[in-house]
């Protein structure tokens, strides 16, 4: 018998015209989009109940044009990141309209998920490989964390730069994320292209699959406290799930072990991108990947 667990889908950086936005635009011949697949391949996996992470005000949006879809295969939940959902004793200030965060945004999530879950974008293709390995290392009787890995060679595009969160990992256990903003070609640059410093393609990188313990969710709010304590009135300040995972490390709280995903990963991430997105979609629906 399989065991509970959760998928977090982060999308609340959905706009109000949620329909036209690229991420959401179909990418196979019947009208699915990314999100579709990422919702079957973590079914598959054995995940028992996905939750949703959005805006009040595109909540019509989002249920109609994916949501009810999504719903016809696994149990589905909805929650609210709002900018003045925080901790008791802070006021969001007037104002504000920057969001606050990834880690925010799995904070508000504390009430619904009460098992062992995982965190994804919601316009990031993942591959069925990725959503196995986490399902089964969350399942485990362990309290460390996971995060799937994916080859550097396998996340970049044609099109132009990407940013990644390059992994240093030692006996399969994560030391450190470092972001890189401007790769291509496996290569970075930090001078806006005037030097560039090779990276091995087989480099494992972050592209936010993340798996934690529902104990996650304290070590978050104490961490956001003291954020919003130093930072509450910066108004484009934000409080990044990285960052909480790199803090539990240092501070030798947690361990998270790094899964090594070998599918390609897939995402819109330039407009030239969507051809080859629908392409290799369609072909994984004709070799039976999906029905």
């Amino acid at each position: 018998m399989s065991k509970d667990a959760t998928l977090v889908v982060m999308a609340a950086g959905m706009g109000s015209r949620f329909g036209g936005l690229k991420q959401m635009e179909p990418i196979s011949a019947d009208g699915r989009v990314l999100l579709d697949f990422s919702a079957y391949d973590a079914k598959r996996a054995g995940f028992t109940k996905i939750v949703f992470v959005i805006k009040e005000a595109i909540a019509e949006d989002f249920i109609s044009i994916v949501g009810n879809r999504i719903a016809e295969i696994i149990d589905v939940e909805y929650v609210y990141q709002e900018l003045d959902k925080l901790p008791d004793g802070f006021v969001c200030p007037e104002g504000r309209q920057k969001p606050w965060g990834t880690a925010h945004a799995i904070l508000c999530c504390k009430d619904a998920v009460k098992e062992p879950f995982a965190v994804v974008n919601a316009d990031d293709y993942y591959g069925r490989n990725a959503f196995d390995k986490i399902y089964k290392e969350l399942v485990n009787d362990t309290s460390d964390y996971c995060m799937a890995g994916f080859r550097l060679k396998n996340t970049l595009t044609e099109n132009g730069t990407v940013s990644r969160g390059v992994c240093d990992v030692v006996d399969g256990y994560l030391t450190s994320v470092v972001e890189r903003t401007k790769i291509k070609d496996c290569k970075f640059t930090e001078d806006d292209g005037a030097t560039w410093t090779e990276l091995s393609p087989d480099t494992l990188v972050s592209m936010n699959l993340w798996g934690f313990k529902p104990d996650v969710f304290g070590y978050i709010e104490e961490g956001f406290r003291n954020f919003l304590t130093e930072k509450i009135n910066v108004p484009k300040s934000e409080y990044y799930l990285p960052l909480v995972v790199s803090e539990l490390i240092e501070k030798d709280i947690k361990k998270v072990r790094v899964l090594t995903a070998e599918d390609k990963w897939y995402g819109v991430t330039y407009k030239e991108d969507k051809p080859q997105v629908v392409a290799a979609i369609e072909e994984m629906i004709a070799k039976g990947y999906y029905d």
